[in-house]
């Protein structure tokens, strides 16, 4: 690898190395350095490219005709979700699994949100310190996944585990045992999921899993392999974004406390605020696509088959779209972030995370009249999901 990364850097003056710890901890230096030297990026490690700069990977994501997704050629599992199919199958397996998503199912939720963010907020009251991750931020989202698809709550934390492994399938290199882990942890969901499908069958009820062993589109309906892995799909990322979401958000508050005290004086912002946290830290770091004809962005020729890295968290602070980007400001607005993807491939449970994150931020700030940061918090050991692995706050 370093003979690749060194070869990158004679090249364009600046390297990607996916596997370095800095990267991890804090990728807006690197992505500044990309954008500015060389934004469209040739990556030796794994013969393809990265884009940082907002113009060029909305266009990407936008043109699913010439920047198709990777399918089963670049995956580590013989199973492909929705995320990875182009249309017309891509069309069919989103229409079939957004039946549990529509607007009016997501806000028919709210109430059971917000019960779930009382009791958890009671609990973590009157403690002298608490952890947002392991208290709320973890339990919540994967509770309402849990609700949603039909699926005992009391499994949560074996679904945490699963959850955490499984999120490791959109990193762009894993090594021998990561894979392993990852190929044996969705065989062991899929166990799972499959008596939980079956029982829908016999039994049917008002949930998820229902819905997707029942839902036809022009006459067809999903295939096992098609149910189950869309099924993970659905539990890891309504789990692991929203978890991303709820504490790299409260760390940005706690660290522009001129911020967090204008949210608590003006509860109308806070919309815009949860835009703003998507922008600013952003949950999903990496987007990936692959040429399917040859083309040119940047002055670079990509190749038919090459794969692209789109830097979603580069895109977000790109000064051309987001002036002074590494100011966070609850007032800013942004809603031309790409947190959420764009084009085809939107995210499906964004109106569900907005929500949860709304939840959750206008009961802490009216539940703690302030808090602070006990400790400084280490972010999870991974580059395409970004979040905190313990986020421990001291009520004041």
């Amino acid at each position: 690898m370093r003979v690749l990364l060194a070869l990158e850097r004679l090249e364009s003056g600046v390297d990607f190395n996916p596997l370095s710890s800095e990267l991890r901890a804090n990728p807006l230096p690197q992505y500044e350095k990309l954008r500015r030297k060389d934004p469209v990026h040739r990556m030796r490690t794994s013969d393809g490219w990265i884009l940082t700069r907002y113009e060029d990977i909305d266009m990407v994501l936008r043109d699913h005709r010439r920047f198709g997704n990777l399918g089963r050629d670049f995956g580590y599992l013989p199973y492909i979700s929705m995320l990875d199919l182009d249309p017309p199958e891509h069309t069919k397996v989103r229409g079939l699994v957004a039946h549990g998503f529509t607007l009016r199912a997501v806000n028919s939720l709210e109430p059971r949100i917000a019960k779930m963010v009382d009791e958890l907020l009671d609990e973590v009251a009157g403690k002298p310190r608490f952890d947002l991750i392991q208290d709320i931020a973890f339990p919540l989202p994967i509770t309402v996944i849990a609700e949603l698809l039909g699926v005992p709550p009391e499994d949560r934390d074996q679904f945490r585990e699963w959850s955490e492994v499984v999120a490791l399938d959109v990193d762009p290199l894993l090594d021998s045992q990561q894979i392993q882990d990852l190929q044996r942890t969705v065989e062991e969901l899929f166990d799972y999921l499959e008596k939980i499908a079956e029982d829908r069958r016999r039994r049917p009820r008002n949930d998820l899993v229902t819905a997707l062993v029942n839902a036809e589109e022009d006459g067809e309906r999903l295939s096992r392999e098609d149910l189950l892995i869309n099924i993970v799909l659905v539990l890891v990322a309504g789990n692991e974004t929203t978890r991303n979401l709820i504490g790299n958000g409260t760390l940005a508050l706690l660290r522009n406390p001129d911020q967090l005290e204008r949210l608590r004086d003006d509860s109308s912002l806070l919309d815009s605020a949860i835009d703003e946290m998507l922008r600013y830290d952003s949950p999903v770091q990496l987007d990936s696509r692959i040429a399917r004809e040859s083309v040119e962005i940047g002055g670079k020729r990509i190749e038919p088959d090459q794969r692209i890295l789109c830097a979603l968290g580069a895109a977000n602070h790109d000064p051309e779209v987001f002036p002074d980007p590494e100011r966070f400001d609850v007032g800013r607005a942004p809603r031309n972030h790409l947190s959420f993807g764009r084009g085809i491939h939107y995210c499906l449970g964004a109106p569900l995370a907005k929500l949860e994150a709304r939840v959750v931020f206008a009961g802490l700030l009216s539940r703690f009249e302030s808090f602070r940061l006990v400790e400084e918090p280490r972010y999870r050991d991974q580059i395409t999901l970004r979040g905190l692995e313990e986020l421990w706050l001291e009520p004041e």
